[in-house]
């Protein structure tokens, strides 16, 4: 008996799996950094504890929409955050709103020294990085 829950256990997986498709043809959107306009963090941290960072971001038009934040630790304390976005790619006209969107995260001190915050703001003329930098001394 066990063995036939075995293969059926395997033939229903088979099933499952064999009828996913991954097929990009449907894809309509692509991800894309989207321009932080401002940032909200504490004057200080406490050790150990976990503050609410609030982030307006730009979002450029009616095709845009939020995803989720990209961080990426560039040194001890040190932390590059990037708003992604998805922007559809099939909508024939986009209606430009420019409009600033509050959203936040959730960021745990794990660390007593100094943090250096750098957030994603666009690139300058020679496609260079630009961040808004926030220094926070952790107590």
């Amino acid at each position: 008996m066990k063995g036939m829950f075995f293969y059926l256990v395997v033939f229903l997986t088979m099933v499952t799996l064999g009828s996913c498709s991954l097929d990009n043809d449907d894809v309509n959107f692509e991800f894309a950094y989207l321009q932080i306009v401002n940032v909200e963090v504490p004057e200080s941290f406490e050790f150990e504890n976990t503050y609410k960072i609030n982030v307006t971001y730009l979002r450029s038009d009616e095709c845009t929409f939020f995803q989720r934040f990209d961080v990426a630790k560039t040194g001890e304390t040190t932390r590059e955050f990037v708003v992604i976005g998805s922007v559809l790619t099939d909508e024939e006209q986009c209606t430009e709103v420019n409009q600033e969107i509050e959203t936040s995260f959730d960021f745990q001190v794990l660390y007593s020294d100094t943090y250096f915050f750098k957030f994603w703001t666009g690139e300058d003329e020679n496609g260079n990085p630009q961040f808004i930098e926030v220094e926070v001394p952790v107590n």
